[in-house]
């Protein structure tokens, strides 16, 4: 599932193709089409990204609630001939941008109203500005589940996933099995700062890179990672792999659906 700055990214695109121009919108499956007909040659005005949710204004009133879940794409290109109508749940056009969306978890028109109650189900962003940290820290503290679990939990920190939840804990020394009600408001408030630190850039260059200067492949004299992911990572993805500080072996394990990464040496802190 993609991460949230992927989808702030989407967002972005979406205003720099599109913002202020009427747009053709078509959905060549035919499940969005009644919505789409409503849509059609309306001007789209903005697109808002909240965690891992993307909102597309388009005329007045009408908002595109999309969340793409674990096999959604939204593809932003140019100008191209329509290709597999079946799976084209939405498209977006003008004569020089296309955005194809296929797969969606959800793709459905909303209300105003309705895109408030969504957002407020939702934590803190860290990649907006109006983000309040205290929230995701009230839900943590109170909690005997453990980070690893509270962290991919969208009601306390919006847009946070598998590569960003892993990494944080192993840059904050802290075991993924520390119960949230033993994470102090200091040590939430060190996990929010490196989540500031990590996901603008990630939303900037496309690519998730979470280790410090000592530890990248110059400074190590190491070869680049190697991933369909990109970045250079401490412990994703990186099972039996020595570990870039200490060299012990990086351990993995299933958890609640999703592979969890970790370092037993690093990250004995509970």
């Amino acid at each position: 599932m993609p991460e949230g700055h992927v989808i702030h990214r989407l967002a972005n695109g979406l205003d720099e193709a599109f913002g202020g121009r009427r747009v053709r919108v078509t959905s060549p499956q035919g499940r969005f089409a009644e919505a789409a007909a409503l849509l059609d040659g309306r001007p789209f005005l903005a697109a808002e990204a909240y965690g891992k949710h993307l909102f597309c204004e388009i005329g007045d009133a009408s908002l595109v609630h999309i969340h793409l879940g674990l096999i959604g794409k939204l593809r932003l290109t140019g100008p191209q001939p329509l290709a597999n109508p079946d799976t084209l749940r939405l498209r977006i056009e003008t004569p020089d941008a296309v955005a194809e969306l296929r797969g969606p978890q959800t793709c459905a028109l909303i209300t105003p109203g309705e895109r408030d109650a969504v957002v407020a189900g939702l934590g803190p962003d860290p990649l907006r500005a109006d983000a309040v940290p205290d929230r995701g820290w009230q839900r943590v503290s109170r909690s005997e589940r453990p980070i690893a679990s509270l962290l991919l939990d969208q009601r306390v920190a919006a847009g946070v996933g598998n590569i960003f939840r892993c990494e944080v804990l192993f840059r904050q020394r802290l075991h993924p099995m520390t119960p949230g009600r033993a994470v102090t408001r200091q040590r939430w408030g060190r996990i929010w700062s490196d989540l500031l630190a990590l996901m603008p850039p990630a939303l900037a260059n496309g690519r998730i890179d979470t280790v410090r200067e000592q530890h990248t492949p110059e400074a190590m004299g190491r070869l680049p990672r190697v991933d369909r992911h990109g970045g250079e990572v401490y412990v994703y993805r990186r099972p039996g792999m020595p570990c870039l500080v200490c060299g012990q072996r990086v351990s993995a394990q299933a958890f609640e659906g999703r592979n969890l990464y970790w370092c037993n040496r690093c990250q004995r802190n509970r």
